[in-house]
This record gives structure tokens, sequence and C-alpha cells, in this order.
């Protein structure tokens, strides 16, 4: 399993993940907006006990920043980390399989080829 490493723009929050991750998605809803400053955000999911966090972070509702120079970085909740792709060290390492929220997807943007389309969350579409 190859080791996948990456953090925050200052190097001060670092993360190393190993394996594949249990998905990998994108969020159009307007807290990942919001909080992000970006029409949409991109993560890789992983269970928790395969990724190791290094550094200090600050944290609000579980959202991961590094409180030197306030890259976003990661997410926990219900035993999974997101690690945003953005944070990853290497680029074009996951393609994600699903696109949340796309009722609120800029009309602009194009959805995703190949990946599975949801109008609010996964589970809510079901």
């Amino acid at each position: 399993m190859a080791d996948r490493q990456g953090g925050c723009s200052c190097g001060q929050l670092r993360f190393i993940v190993q394996g594949d991750p249990l998905r990998v998605g994108v969020c159009h809803c307007l807290d990942c907006r919001k909080h992000h400053g970006a029409l949409f955000f991109a993560a890789a999911v992983f269970a928790e006990n395969t990724v190791k966090i290094t550094g200090q972070s600050a944290s609000h509702k579980g959202r991961h920043i590094c409180p030197d120079c306030g890259s976003s970085v990661y997410a926990v909740s219900g035993g999974e980390v997101e690690l945003h792709l953005g944070a990853f060290d290497a680029p074009d390492q996951f393609t994600p399989t699903y696109e949340l929220w796309t009722d609120r997807r800029e009309s602009w943007l194009t959805p995703i080829s190949g990946a599975g389309q949801h109008a609010r969350a996964r589970d809510a579409d079901n």
C-alpha cells in the first residue's frame, strides 16, 4: 500500500495516510462553500485509524485548520477523516465518484463525468 502525504501551506500541520480511500467526493452545499471559500469542496475519506496527523490544528465542529497559516486541511466525524484533495502534496491522485448537493452547483460548472449525482446528501436521495 502506498503512503500519501499532505498538509497545510506552511508545513506545520501534516498528515500521512496508507491505502486507498473509502470514497472520494465533491460537495456543493452552502456549509462547505462557506467554510472553504470556494464553489465546491473535494475530499478523500479514510478510516480514522489509517490517518496519522502531526502538528497542531485549530478546529470548529470537526473541521481542522492550521492555526499558523489558516489552511483548511481535514475534517473528522464518525470514525472517518476527510482529507482535502487540495492539501495532498501530489496532485491528481484521486477521482471523485460522487457529487453532493448538485442543486447548489453553479450553473456554469458541468457534472463530473462518471460520478454519481445527488441533488442533496447521498442518503437523502436514496
